[in-house]
């Protein structure tokens, strides 16, 4: 699988790891394995990501600002501090109330 370069057994703030590009996502990837992914994405405000499934498990972490995320057609507002879980194979979307960054934690059977 593929590996990147950040940082190990370094510790250091999530929050200052991914920067805000005006009218975009932007995506950084911590840890891309066979069995999971962990990756850090910065909204803009308005930005979202439509509706999707995925075949796995995964949790949310907001580290900045407030995000809207629809599961199974049931809207979540979280913000900085609180997380969700978006069980695997049921519908869901992200949509950005302010700007805000997110953990995004995939866990693969």
């Amino acid at each position: 699988m593929e590996q990147n370069n950040f940082p190990k057994s370094k510790a250091l703030q999530p929050e200052t790891q991914i920067e805000y590009q005006n009218g975009s996502i932007v995506s950084k990837t911590i840890v891309k394995k066979e069995k999971g992914n962990i990756t850090l994405f910065a909204f803009d405000k308005n930005q979202a990501l439509s509706e999707h499934t995925a075949p796995f498990d995964a949790l949310i972490s907001v580290i900045d600002g407030k995000a809207e995320v629809i599961i199974g057609g049931n809207p979540n507002v979280v913000e900085a501090g609180q997380m969700i879980l978006m069980p695997a194979n049921i519908p869901h979307a992200v949509n950005a109330i302010e700007k805000f960054k997110m953990m995004l934690v995939m866990v693969k059977e």
